[in-house]
């Protein structure tokens, strides 16, 4: 019987694994020994800029490392990052640092094995179709997006001479684009092709039109053939980590791939999953998105990052690290607290502990994760250890599929924001927005209430003004689009950009 290194082929320094293959196998023979491992959610405080963040990938590269210096069987899956933000400087890497880095991070920060190129290109050739659709008068509206992972705000709107007139268009960076939702979902190669088929390409006398009556849908699959295997590469003190799936959690999903996420628990015993930017965003996308309406893994325990600069100075903002805290310890969810500490910074630790002792924090975890890497946590996990030992896990509760969309939105700000749905306002538009994108499910035989609510919103807030009092918070919601390929509905709410523009330093 095959073993995963009969599904594994080294790609130039990394391996790069046929997931779909590995757990077909699995799925034809339920024989076959496998592990069942738990899952540790890492998510973190909302940052207090966009570009900067937590150290959530330094976090978890310590933590695993920290685990197997105690014996247990653990790794990681990280999302890939974008080379947009990650090239310009502004965020630094997406492969930890120091001593809590990966093997290769320049491959990782550098496009890794090509995946995210291939999705772009996989994305812009369907919109190539549509082009061609209108030429042949088959389409008379394109609206799928071009993608990019350079960002350019001069192409955020874009016309096209398509031959029968001008045709306006839209740029989105790449992993915000519907085909990288699609790759993070997918659980197979016909699961994919049968999604791209669906995706949207334009409309014909204001009725849409799939891509899979536009072209064969081999044209595309074929680009991602090598796009779709998770990536093997191992951190500097050698504990395995798995990378694949889009990052921009506040835009997008912004979790890793499910196909990873399953693989990893079939050969670990414990599986240590980071998600995009806060709680507010990543941890909610896991959780709602992922585990409520695809079936993925519940945690078995979270870990909640924070720079003690991040938690503590802004006063006005001290509320959200608790926030975060409590919310994941009220679905179930045994969560610790990670001090990710600075050069310097080793004299707070005990007036941190203090704070969280007053707030009913479990005993929060706490390091130097560059400077001393898994070291420095090894000796702090029995906490940790005794919860990832314990036969209960919780469960993820009901799923929202079936429930009106806009209630699903005031559940998402009253839990996972703190703002009541009396204080979720529409602006303008809105309404219209929301009226067009039930319309359009509609036509396509389908019920909006039945995609999974994706909210778009700013990666440094969770609320209009999260600086006011908690009485005048609220949350306004801006539009909302289609995305019937991957079965999600993106539902714009605070500020967000699916171009930016990141500060290069």
């Amino acid at each position: 019987m095959a073993t995963i290194d009969d599904f594994t082929s080294q790609y130039g320094l990394v391996k790069k694994i046929d997931a779909f293959g590995y757990l077909n196998q699995l799925k034809q023979n339920p024989n076959i020994t496998r592990k069942h491992g738990k899952i540790v959610l890492v998510t973190a405080d909302t940052p207090l800029k966009a570009s900067r963040g937590e150290g959530k990938t330094t976090t978890t590269i310590a933590l695993i490392d920290a685990l197997r210096a105690r014996g247990i069987d653990a790794a990681a899956v990280l999302r890939q990052p974008s080379m947009g933000i990650t090239a310009a400087g502004s965020k630094g890497g997406a492969s930890g640092g120091g001593k809590s880095s990966l093997s290769h991070p320049e491959l990782i920060d550098w496009g890794l094995c090509g995946e995210m190129a291939a999705i772009e290109a996989a994305q812009n050739l369907l919109v190539s179709f549509a082009e061609k659709a209108i030429d042949e008068g088959k389409l008379d509206t394109v609206l799928v997006p071009r993608v990019s992972e350079v960002p350019s705000r001069s192409l955020r709107s874009i016309v096209v001479d398509a031959g029968k007139g001008d045709v306006p268009e839209r740029m989105v960076l790449t992993p915000t684009c519907e085909l990288m939702q699609i790759v993070v979902l997918s659980r197979s190669m016909q699961e994919l092709e049968t999604r791209v088929g669906n995706m949207v390409a334009g409309t014909l006398q204001d009725k849409p039109v799939l891509f899979k009556d536009l072209t064969e849908l081999w044209r595309i699959t074929n680009i991602l053939t090598d796009a779709v295997k998770p990536a093997l590469t191992e951190t500097v003190a050698g504990s395995p980590v798995y990378v694949h799936g889009g990052p921009f959690a506040n835009v997008s999903l912004g979790i890793p791939t499910l196909v990873s996420v399953e693989m990893a628990q079939t050969l670990h015993d414990v599986v240590v999953v980071e998600a995009g930017y806060g709680a507010d965003a990543g941890a909610q996308k896991w959780l709602d998105i992922a585990c409520r309406e695809y079936d993925a893994p519940w945690p078995s325990a979270a870990v909640v990052v924070t720079r003690a600069t991040t938690w503590r100075d802004d006063e006005a903002l001290q509320w959200r690290y608790p926030f975060h805290v409590n919310r994941l310890e009220k679905l179930g969810i045994p969560t610790f607290p990670m001090i990710n500490l600075w050069e310097g910074e080793d004299d707070l630790v005990p007036g941190l502990r203090e704070l969280a002792a007053e707030l009913g924090f479990r005993t929060p975890v706490a390091g130097n994760l560059f400077r001393d890497g898994g070291e420095a946590l090894a000796s702090q996990l029995d906490a940790i250890i005794d919860v990832l030992q314990a036969d209960a896990v919780p469960t993820p509760g009901a799923s929202h599929a079936g429930e009106d969309v806009l209630e699903t939105v005031r559940w998402i700000a009253q839990h996972a924001y703190g703002v009541p749905a009396q204080r979720v306002v529409e602006r303008d538009g809105f309404a219209q927005s929301l009226d067009e994108a039930r319309g359009l499910a509609s036509a396509l035989g389908k019920d909006l209430n039945d995609f999974a609510v994706c909210a778009v919103k700013s990666p440094a807030t969770m609320t209009d003004n999260d600086a006011a009092a908690e009485q005048d918070r609220t949350i306004t919601l801006k539009k909302v689009e289609v995305r019937a390929g991957a079965g999600v509905v993106h539902v714009n709410l605070t500020s967000s950009l699916t171009t930016p523009m990141p500060k290069i330093v």
